[in-house]
């Protein structure tokens, strides 16, 4: 998901309740059966085209369609850090594959950081993640408005804007509380409509394809490693949401083989659009042009077909894309405190669920970006906007780091794990690659929005021991 890249400036410038106290579960116990109450012809078990779905649509926002423009001052090395980049996000799928192949839970990175390191732990990772999840969903909300006033001219007033916004938020959260069947066929609709574009681009432009285009090998000064690290600078939050089908693993069917295929696939198919879609974009639009347009998919597509119908079809693209996007992240941003409120570690109501569902979770993520829509647009100015965006890129990577340092602590303590000296090596290095993905993820963050993350983790602490007190005199 990449959507820093992506959001304008605002205008005018451009569940059943649970009985208290919440039973905290067993770390081992295996939630792949509903809860009471999730059955019935509006919740329904993820099949793997939906997992997949899932992960690929949460993967690829907005961003795309302004990546090409965004790597292009560096040059074709670019494309070189998006293959770095791919292999460690790779990576990463496969070690929340192997996680959620030994613990098949909802809740992903927060159930696999606590199973391995304690409550504090796990409440850490669902606290950044819940962060990062309304804060991002805001984001996109905004960033689509820019698309949809290419359609229909929504941005010539403020708050006609704002409307549109949380208009964008709400009808996800709608399909999000009618149930996971619908929740899982907006998905599945949605990345199948944002894919016929993208591949039309990504395939199509290779016909189209002229070397006289790239432009520069090293496009700017200094060393091609250099170029590498600043380039992939730029790119490296385009592959967050690869932990999609691991936070939803309580509603994959058999989670066990499901989750780790579906991320894997899903990861690959996003990193396969990201690559050719950029390569087509640079092998169509000239280099000095690309680097400075602002719509380079829609130039890419009025150099291939002619006319000047590309800005309205990449417009609705881009439009379809963050909606489906919206809809998974809504999802998202309340399995994970529904997790840990079953386990006593985020308020009890998060805990309530319907139809496959955490309603609480969904409303509470929904209100919470709502009211950061309004605010972006009522200050006039979106620096707070943008800089509480940019701290979400730090705070997705703590749920990362503490996963992947559970994979290792796995491996290394040998709990669980049959003796089979290969497969062990392997999976060893596959968990040290992701590991250096994800602190690559935090030094690309940069140092304002890594301390400004820090003090919302730290904001987590005090929560944190609210809750634990209050858990602790109940029981």
């Amino acid at each position: 998901m990449h959507v820093t890249g992506t959001v304008p400036p605002p205008a005018p410038a451009p569940q059943e309740t649970p009985a208290a106290p919440v039973p905290t579960e067993n770390p081992t116990a295996s939630s792949t059966e509903s809860p009471a109450g999730d059955t019935g012809r509006h919740a329904r078990r993820f099949g793997l085209p939906v997992a997949t779905a899932l992960v690929m649509g949460n993967i690829i926002g907005g961003g795309i369609f302004l990546l090409p423009a965004s790597v292009a001052p560096y040059g074709t090395v670019s494309l070189i850090a998006f293959g770095v980049l791919t292999v460690g996000a790779i990576a990463l799928a496969l070690v929340f594959g192997r996680l959620a192949e030994r613990d098949p839970r909802t809740g992903g990175p927060y159930v696999y950081a606590r199973e391995a390191f304690g409550d504090f732990a796990g409440f850490l990772a669902a606290w950044a993640y819940w962060i990062t999840t309304w804060v991002s969903n805001a984001a996109l909300a905004v960033a689509a408005v820019g698309y949809l006033d290419v359609l229909i001219p929504v941005n010539g007033h403020r708050w006609t804007a704002c409307l549109a916004a949380l208009a964008l938020q709400w009808l996800p959260a709608l399909a999000n509380f009618a149930g996971t069947r619908y929740v899982g066929a907006v998905q599945l609709v949605s990345t199948v409509l944002k894919f016929v574009p993208l591949l039309l681009v990504a395939v199509g432009g290779l016909f189209f394809f002229d070397p006289r285009n790239l432009g520069p090998f090293h496009a700017g000064g200094g060393s091609t490693l250099g170029a590498v690290s600043a380039s992939a600078a730029m790119l490296l939050f385009s592959y967050l949401g690869v932990e999609s089908a691991a936070v939803s693993a309580g509603e994959v069917r058999n989670a066990r083989r499901n989750v780790g295929r579906a991320t894997v696939i899903g990861t690959a198919g996003a990193a396969l659009v990201y690559l050719l879609g950029t390569l087509s974009v640079f092998g169509t639009v000239a280099h000095d042009r690309l680097v400075t347009s602002t719509a380079p998919f829609t130039d890419a597509v009025n150099a291939m077909f002619g006319g000047a119908w590309g800005g309205w079809a990449v417009a609705l693209a881009a439009l379809v894309s963050m909606t489906g996007c919206l809809n998974g992240w809504t999802l998202l941003s309340a399995q994970t405190p529904y997790a840990a409120a079953r386990d006593g570690l985020f308020p009890a109501a998060f805990a309530r669920r319907r139809r496959g569902v955490p309603t609480v979770g969904v409303g509470v993520t929904v209100v919470l970006a709502s009211l950061l829509t309004v605010y972006n647009y009522a200050s006039g100015s979106g620096k707070v906007f943008q800089t509480l965006v940019l701290v979400t890129t730090f705070t997705a990577t703590v749920p990362y780091l503490l996963a992947t340092a559970a994979q290792l602590f796995h491996l290394v303590s040998g709990r669980g794990e049959r003796v089979d000296r290969a497969r062990l090596v392997r999976d060893g290095v596959i968990a040290a690659v992701a590991t250096a993905f994800s602190l690559w993820l935090v030094a690309g963050a940069g140092y304002a929005a890594v301390y400004q993350g820090v003090l919302f983790l730290f904001a987590g602490v005090v929560v944190y021991a609210v809750l634990a007190a209050r858990r602790q005199r109940t029981a």
